[in-house]
């Protein structure tokens, strides 16, 4: 019984050992808000872990900023702010997610992570650009800008989309755009004008970041191409690849 439970144990380590080492990478999911929380989050952390088990990814789930830790953060290759709004981070945790960025790991930005954080100049340069306005529910025209990005390689140069249309302010210049609000085809709150922004991209302090303003509507946590341009982003973030 001893020796049986003893090979027991061995292969049950050896194969947590090797799905471990199959992971592609490891993402941390934060969906903290302190100001408006939107009802789409639990869509999509589930979309989000559905995601990890079908591209090999570990997913771990967190609304505790008490979590950003430097011996926490060092296990993950990319975070993932799900919606996130409002003040989240204190000094310390401030500190942290820097310390995570400049050592050259990915941040990925979904829908409010751009109503996140006004008070810290550096968070507005990282996830580029601030929540400004936005009018209500609609369809517009969504132009891809760069195709030769994975977030908007599988997309039509004229992509239709459904969504709560974000405008914003403070852009950060050297963000790289990948879709483009085609501001003619929808009524807009205040604007951005022929340079509207929706989804983007660039290195920042030594880390890559993918941003998209997309993600309100919980059904868009089970449309493929937006599912594939989220994933798209995660990846590049994540890796780096094959954007060298």
């Amino acid at each position: 019984m001893k020796l049986k439970f003893l090979l027991l144990t061995v292969c049950l380590l050896t194969a947590g050992l090797m799905q471990s080492q199959a992971q592609q990478f490891r993402a941390l999911v934060f969906s903290k808000t302190a100001g408006f929380r939107h009802q789409s989050i639990p869509d999509g952390v589930v979309a989000l872990k559905k995601l990890g088990q079908t591209h090999v990814f570990s997913v771990h789930t967190t609304e505790d900023a008490n979590y950003f830790k430097d011996e926490n953060l060092e296990k993950f290759d990319v975070i993932i702010l799900m919606s996130t709004t409002g003040t989240i981070f204190n000094e310390e945790q401030k500190a942290a997610f820097q310390k995570f960025v400049r050592s050259g790991k990915g941040v990925v930005g979904i829908h409010s992570a751009t109503d996140t954080e006004y008070d810290w100049p550096w968070y507005n340069q990282l996830i580029g650009a601030y929540f400004l306005a936005h009018p209500k529910q609609q369809t517009l025209r969504l132009e891809v800008v760069d195709s030769n990005h994975p977030a908007t390689w599988h997309l039509p140069k004229n992509w239709l989309w459904t969504d709560e249309l974000y405008e914003f302010r403070n852009i950060n210049p050297n963000i790289k755009v990948l879709l483009n609000a085609d501001e003619s085809t929808y009524q807009v709150a205040k604007g951005n004008g022929a340079n509207h922004p929706m989804a983007w991209y660039h290195e920042f302090d030594g880390g890559r970041v993918f941003y998209t303003a997309l993600g309100h509507v919980e059904s868009a946590y089970e449309d493929p191409d937006f599912l594939k341009h989220l994933y798209g982003g995660i990846w590049y973030a994540a890796t780096g690849e094959p954007m060298k």
